[in-house]
């Protein structure tokens, strides 16, 4: 979570699954998670001398409108412990060790966990925080599942299959891809994708593969296009890299394991080239296509 700038709110072990709430930045959700599973398994399978898949299906995510579901999600997956049987009370699950509410109590630390960022939303001092936090969290003990807070799923927060129908030949999303937020909300995320879909289909339609997009790297910087290829830190190089990948990445729709294989450097290094690529741009006011 650390090396991907990933704050992860909320978070709880169950024995056949685990919930996190984590807030998506520079780095796409997918690399995180693959990153984050792959990197568990490994580590497994290892501790335990087995092979093979740990993981029976694929994750499941839910974009989520921060403003209004934060806390409430904070404290539904916090409760699941409860819920699941695994605890008998909320005495037993400020010390459990498997969810993040152990840490916002204080009894556990976490350093990838952003307890402080929850705990202020409470109150202006932590201990007053930790508090009104624990109090919200006991208000909620009886109301068990709440179907509302595990997505819905894109067709139900669209309003129906009338709906959905409309957008199916022009907004193309991962079937379990859900959104949980208000219309408004619901109507941007849709509107960001469409969009994103017509860019690539309009730079696929006029010729841009990468080497195009380092012809457009060379005209921005004046960086002639061969050192965008070399190897090193020469500081010409990385930024004309990070530029080249940012638009490869976020705009043509590149993965970063391609990339990387192409650029002959690591899937970490094409992440934090994305992430400068995309500052250089907001900065210098620089688009791939003008």
């Amino acid at each position: 979570m650390c090396e991907t700038h990933t704050p992860c709110y909320s978070w709880a072990l169950i024995p056949n699954h685990v919930h996190l709430l984590l807030k998506t930045g520079y780095v796409p959700i997918s690399t995180v998670m693959r990153r984050l599973l792959t990197g568990h398994a490994a580590y497994f399978n290892r501790r335990h001398r087995r092979h093979g898949k740990l993981f029976q299906n694929r994750y499941k995510s839910i974009l989520c409108q921060e403003d209004t579901y934060l806390l409430e999600l904070v404290r539904y997956i916090h409760l699941n412990p409860l819920r699941a049987k695994l605890v008998s009370n909320l005495k037993s699950l400020d010390k459990w060790s498997y969810s993040g509410h152990s840490t916002l109590m204080g009894k556990r630390k976490n350093s990838w966990q952003d307890s402080e960022y929850v705990l202020k939303l409470f109150g202006k001092y932590l201990s007053v925080g930790r508090k009104q936090y624990r109090a919200y969290v006991a208000k909620a003990i009886d109301q068990g599942r709440k179907p509302e807070l595990t997505g819905g799923g894109l067709i139900r927060s669209l309003g129906g299959w009338a709906a959905a129908k409309m957008l199916r030949n022009s907004v193309r999303m991962k079937s379990d891809e859900r959104i949980l937020g208000d219309g408004d909300f619901v109507k941007s995320v849709l509107k960001t994708a469409e969009e994103q879909y017509e860019l690539r289909y309009l730079l696929k339609a006029k010729g841009y593969d990468l080497m195009k997009i380092a012809d457009r790297v060379s005209q921005v910087t004046g960086i002639d296009a061969d050192y965008i290829w070399e190897k090193g830190k020469n500081p010409i190089t990385v930024q004309a890299r990070s530029l080249l990948c940012f638009w490869a990445c976020r705009e043509l729709g590149m993965k970063t394991t391609e990339l990387a294989e192409l650029l002959k450097i690591s899937q970490p290094s094409v992440s934090q080239s994305v992430q400068r690529g995309e500052k250089l741009c907001n900065r210098k006011g620089w688009r791939l296509i003008e």
